[in-house]
């Protein structure tokens, strides 16, 4: 494991591809938890450069050799690493390290994964305002100069550990919401690589939709149910057509 302290000057892109044709990104990760490490281990088995970044450099250099990173280091090491940084922090701290790391994010696209949410009397709640309110658009004030897109938040960090996340016959679907084409190209192309399926959702003024689903399952999750019963596909009831 190599722990690099060199800028990396990575605005173009990566012309490298894998096996199977994908092109080889490098991405660079804030964060050394549960999210961060599951994630990462997903890029590096769909053949991505991925680096850990932590103020914590030893628990960087850990998550880092867990998931088979090529490289660790600290925040601002990551944020100038590849074209793609994933933001998995807290919800709460993600647009003060943003606005800490602007200039080394300027040109990347982030790729927002937090939820912002608290316990509340009836279940998890959310800690924005929703509506056009939403860490992701917070990140984008943030670090003006980057592109933002929300997206991997749903799902729980134990799907991401599986080789190529499929239920029931199909991929996995990825909503992502993103403020460019550029950062939705790129999401879009991340998802693919990673065995599942983009989902499309819209600009980031709709990222807060994304964010409150993610608290809604989380809430049932926790009361012992499951989200996905509540949205069986129209086409399965009898008669009917998926219109």
């Amino acid at each position: 494991m190599t722990h690099d302290t060199s800028s990396h000057d990575t605005t173009s892109h990566d012309t490298n591809h894998d096996t199977n044709g994908s092109r080889t990104m490098r991405i660079g990760i804030l964060g050394t938890g549960a999210m961060a490490a599951a994630l990462g281990g997903a890029w590096v088995r769909a053949g991505h450069q991925v680096m850990v970044g932590g103020r914590d450099a030893a628990a960087a250099a850990a998550t880092a050799a867990r998931i088979g990173a090529a490289e660790h280091g600290g925040p601002a090491e990551a944020a100038r690493y590849g074209e793609a940084v994933l933001v998995a922090v807290p919800a709460d701290a993600a647009p003060l390290l943003a606005k800490e790391l602007a200039p080394q994010l300027a040109g990347r696209t982030l790729l927002d994964c937090t939820v912002p949410m608290a316990p509340g009397a009836d279940g998890p709640a959310l800690t924005t305002a929703g509506g056009t309110d939403s860490v992701a658009a917070r990140l984008a004030a943030a670090a003006p100069e980057a592109h933002v897109a929300k997206v991997f938040g749903i799902c729980h960090e134990s799907i991401w550990t599986l080789p190529r996340p499929a239920f029931e016959g199909a991929p996995l679907a990825v909503p992502f919401c993103a403020d460019a084409p550029s950062a939705a190209a790129l999401a879009s192309e991340l998802i693919t690589s990673m065995g599942c399926a983009p989902m499309p959702c819209g600009g980031l003024d709709r990222a807060a939709l994304l964010e409150a689903t993610a608290v809604f399952a989380i809430g049932v999750w926790w009361s012992g149910g499951e989200a996905r019963h509540a949205f069986p596909a129209p086409a399965l009831a009898p008669g009917a057509i998926d219109d």
